[in-house]
């Protein structure tokens, strides 16, 4: 039923839709690197904001929770940014340089 009193009725609540949304993993295999960070336009190009974990291996990891959508990323490696060596989707920067793009869809959401 519908209110005919605008101002008057409360809001209507639909039932919890609410999705989690689950962890995309970036991992940059680079043995001889000290500090890789992560960085694109989920958080703004902040070159700080997500420092990566080292493993034994060489491998450089960081769990993110984005949202779907499409997403322009790079890694800081000692202060040098590079693509992601292991991703081919890449598009031209304003700037003359390349950044690795990834898609998330809606396979992400979980209920």
């Amino acid at each position: 039923m519908a209110c005919k009193k605008p101002g008057k009725c409360a809001p209507q609540t639909k039932k919890n839709s609410k999705r989690k949304i689950a962890s995309t993993e970036f991992i940059l295999h680079a043995p001889d690197a000290g500090k890789v960070f992560l960085t694109g336009d989920f958080n703004n190009w902040n070159p700080e904001e997500f420092s990566m974990r080292k493993f034994k291996n060489g491998d450089h990891t960081k769990k993110l929770k984005l949202k779907p959508g499409r997403y322009e990323y790079q890694f800081i490696v000692d202060g040098n940014w590079w693509t992601d060596p292991a991703n081919p989707n890449r598009i031209s920067t304003e700037f003359g340089s390349e950044n690795s793009v990834i898609a998330i869809g809606e396979e992400v959401y979980q209920q």
